[in-house]
This record gives structure tokens, sequence and C-alpha cells, in this order.
């Protein structure tokens, strides 16, 4: 396990867990969200409404300061404090999302009509595959909304996603020497892309995605390490074929297509048996706790039923 040692928060910081259990009395409300520190017109402009969902945790959830300042976004920086310190003038209007490959009905869609869709309040475990974890109220919509308005044919077996490549923005994908080879690729098997706990989600904490978290949509799949939550999208393929992902072609032996979560398959640098939650006890934890098989969602188990999860790592 590496070492990990991120900068505390002080506690008046952190959003109190009553306040933000009550958050949905104000969800979409300026007032509200002025309340937890932001301005008037920022929470006029950010605020998304959304219905409760049926996931959520009975957990603390991870301080948003953390959740915005701490994250992996390679487009912006290698480092986890680079997206947000990069990020600010990444423009995410006009934007679309083209949906097409094997399927009926290949549409585009904009950002202002997935907004339309019913929106879901979702309280997420994640896990990161260098051994660190978060609990995260995301707001968004199942990825099986759109799927079912292309109606994928019978060949298509898999989802292939893509992020956007605009390097005059994106200050990570500028220079000589890349760590990735962009666009940033992913994929899902179809089965996986339309089970309930997989969102595009468009908000977080009752407010619009930071550009540093994704904006203006991203992939969260929270059953899987969180490299494989793809984000700021551009497009979305039906494929018969396992696409291609960034990570595993980047480097195989440390990252698998499949990537769930399982504390007993190792990254070969370090143990993925236990993992540090920040934000646990009002500071960034240093203490290990036991990573769950599937992160704690048992309930995805069937869509292995019968496969090596080593092998298939």
């Amino acid at each position: 396990m590496p070492t990990y040692r991120p900068p505390r928060i002080a506690s008046s910081e952190i959003t109190p867990r009553d306040i933000y259990l009550s958050r949905r009395n104000f969800i979409g409300s300026a007032a509200g969200l002025a309340a937890m520190g932001l301005s008037t017109q920022f929470a006029e402009a950010t605020a998304l409404t959304a219905k409760p969902g049926a996931y959520k945790l009975d957990e603390k959830v991870t301080p948003l300061d953390a959740v915005t300042s701490y994250n992996n976004f390679y487009e912006f920086g290698t480092g986890k404090s680079d997206p947000k310190a990069n990020a600010g003038d990444f423009k995410t209007t006009p934007w679309t999302v083209k949906v097409d490959g094997l399927v009926g009905k290949p549409q585009e869609f904009g950002i202002e009509d997935l907004l339309k869709y019913p929106l879901e309040d979702r309280t997420y475990r994640m896990r990161c595959v260098e051994g660190w974890s978060m609990v995260i109220p995301w707001i968004g919509f199942s990825l099986s909304t759109i799927l079912d308005k292309v109606e994928p044919l019978g060949s298509a077996k898999y989802v292939a996603f893509e992020t956007v490549v605009r390097p005059e923005e994106m200050s990570g994908q500028r220079g000589l020497f890349q760590p990735l080879d962009w666009p940033y690729v992913e994929g899902l098997r179809l089965d996986e892309a339309r089970h309930p706990l997989t969102i595009l989600a468009v908000g977080l904490y009752g407010e619009t995605l930071p550009n540093q978290n994704g904006a203006p949509i991203r992939l969260v799949v929270p059953w899987k390490y969180g490299f494989k939550g793809i984000k700021s999208i551009v497009r979305i393929s039906l494929v018969e074929k396992q696409p291609e992902t960034t990570w595993k072609n980047s480097n195989a032996r440390e990252y698998g297509f499949y990537s769930n979560v399982n504390p007993k398959v190792d990254h070969p640098r370090w143990s993925q048996a236990t993992e540090q939650r920040i934000g646990e006890g009002g500071f960034f934890s240093t203490q290990n706790r036991p990573t769950l098989m599937f992160n704690g969602y048992d309930e995805v188990a069937s869509l292995y039923t019968g496969m090596d999860l080593k092998a298939n790592y």
C-alpha cells in the first residue's frame, strides 16, 4: 500500500452530516445552497433538482472540498490537485454526446436535453485503485435511459465511451511527452452498462458537476475502480467486441478491462485488501479499513457468475 499523506481539512470546513442529510429540503434552492457557503448567484446557476434515489448509504459523506480538490483527471495534469487548479477555463457549453454504433436510432444529445431526464440523488461508495475511497452524493440518471433511446441491436455486446480532446483547454493534453494516449476511452459490457447502479452523473452535492470532476457529464460505476468512471464524455458507442480502454492499453499487467473492486486481487505494486477513507472523523483518514468485494455492492455479483475474477481482473 503506498504512503498516503494528503493535507488535513479543518473540521469547520466540513459540511455537517445533519445539514447534508437534510439537503433534499433545499436542493434546487439558491438560498439553501448559499447557506452551504455558496453565493446566491452561483447557487442559481449550478443548482440541480433531483428526487431521492433508490441507492443511498448510511455512511458519512466525504467533505465537498475533498471531492472537488483531490481528483484523478489526467487531461488537466497528473497531480491530485492539478484538475482543480487547471480546469477553470474548460468550456462545457455547448456540449453534445453522440450515441452510435450497433443501434437502431443513433442520436446526438445536447447537455440541455440530458438535463431534462428525471434526475436522482444517489450516494455511492467510490474506491480508487490507488487505495483511497470516498462517499459521494451524485446527481444523475441511469445509463440505460440513453441506451433505450437508441435501441441497441442484438449484435451489441459492449458499450464504448470516449472523452473530449481539447489541448487548448486541457493542459494535460499538451506537450511533447504525454502520460496517456488521447482521447481517453473506456468500456463496459452491455449488461454492466444496463445495471441500475450504473449512471451518467451531471452533478454532485446538489450542484452541477465542477469541471475537475468531469463536467458536464461522466460515467459512475460504483462497484469498479474509479478510473472506469470516464469524464467529460462526448461519444458512446454500442459495439460487438470488447472495446479498447486507456489504462489497459497503457499497462495491461496492472489494469484490466473489468476492474471490479476485489480485495483478493492485488495491484502489482500494492495490496487491495484495505483502503483509506477520505473524510472519516472530520479529517483525511490515515487508518486502513477492509476493502469490500464489489465495493460492497453485492447485487452485481450475478453479472460475473462462473467467471474467474483473477483472470478477468
